[in-house]
């Protein structure tokens, strides 16, 4: 069971994590906008191009991560961060320092890719 300690301790790290997303995206919407202005040279057009879209690709991936954020800060309000979905039990604190924003122990999670492997497999 988790401390109102280590609560308060994933819940800065998780406020943190939200901060520096958001700062992200405020800083690339920022640049896009600064480098709106038309290029003559299709090859430097091209180049901005390629750097905003990979990007955006960086911020949609930060979005999601947002929402896991998001539902931890949830799960930390409701009583239940640090227990597994799948089996009730408790998620190790070690697991929950390297990744705050799981949902599964780490019995569960080996068992889910083993799974996802066979999956692929057929």
């Amino acid at each position: 069971m988790l401390s109102q300690e280590d609560l308060k301790y994933f819940r800065n790290q998780l406020e943190k994590m939200l901060e520096e997303i958001e700062k992200k995206g405020r800083e690339t919407m920022e640049e896009m906008v600064d480098s709106s202005s038309s290029y003559p040279d299709p090859a430097d057009r091209a180049s901005v191009e390629s750097e905003q879209f990979f990007a955006l690709r960086l911020r949609d991936r930060e979005r999601k991560l947002r929402k896991k954020i998001l539902e931890a800060l949830e799960r930390i309000d409701n009583g239940t961060f640090g227990i597994c979905e799948e089996c009730g039990g408790e998620i190790g604190i070690e697991r929950l320092k390297a990744r705050p924003v799981t949902t599964l122990c780490i019995e569960c999670k080996n068992r889910q890719e083993e799974e996802e492997k066979l999956y692929k497999g057929r």
